[in-house]
């Protein structure tokens, strides 16, 4: 398997760390969306979107994180990253959409420079508008998890789940951009016990090959 990503992307992270978990190795293609590398052609001919992360598993392309996510859970079930039954998998799908539909979209890379580039807000009110949905989708998580009684040490119970491996991104993105995050301590207290994890630690941006 070939999977190409970016070290900073934490939809990309999301990926790695599902796949950490399930002990699946992979060959690590480098496509630096700082520099613009997406839109290279050689990308082009394997990604219509142009988007990170990509999987191809033989002749087989795969994108979008959560559907690869779920591509590999389905593939090799053990261990399960949507355990229980239906409602259980569907509170764990809620969360993960939690972050991947509601935060992640308005602060990734193209969203910011669409703001800075083209309707010409200065860096500092980007970053207002980065930590303004980050803290603010965060605290809806947050009262996910303490509502619903189903977390534990991870988000669903004292197992890591595909939650976990969308959480986490999600955090690390938080404290580069320095957003408040005393307002989730649930959120902080999963994060805590993902990263004493390898699967977590070991594939987060700084462990990876292209990290600058």
């Amino acid at each position: 398997m070939e999977l190409y990503n970016y070290f900073r992307s934490s939809a990309s992270y999301r990926v790695r760390i599902a796949m950490a978990i399930k002990g699946l190795d992979f060959d690590y293609k480098s496509v630096h969306l700082a520099k613009n590398e997406q839109f290279n052609e050689s990308y082009a001919g394997v990604s219509a979107s142009r988007l990170v992360p990509l999987l191809k598993d033989g002749d087989a392309i795969v994108t979008q994180s959560m559907a690869i996510i779920e591509y590999l859970d389905e593939k090799y079930p053990e261990p399960s990253l949507l355990p229980g039954d239906a409602l259980c998998r569907a509170y764990i799908r809620a969360l993960s959409q939690d972050i991947a539909c509601e935060i992640h979209p308005l602060n990734n890379l193209r969203v910011l420079r669409y703001l800075v580039k083209d309707l010409g807000l200065s860096d500092e009110n980007k970053t207002r508008w980065y930590q303004h949905w980050v803290e603010s989708g965060l605290s809806v998580v947050e009262h996910r998890l303490k509502a619903e009684g189903r977390s534990g040490r991870f988000c669903f119970g004292d197992t890591p789940t595909m939650a976990d491996c969308l959480l986490v991104p999600q955090v690390f993105n938080a404290q580069r951009f320095d957003c408040r995050l005393d307002h989730v301590p649930t959120v902080m207290k999963i994060h805590a016990n993902c990263m004493a994890l390898d699967a977590f630690s070991k594939t987060q941006p700084s462990a990876c090959p292209d990290a600058e």
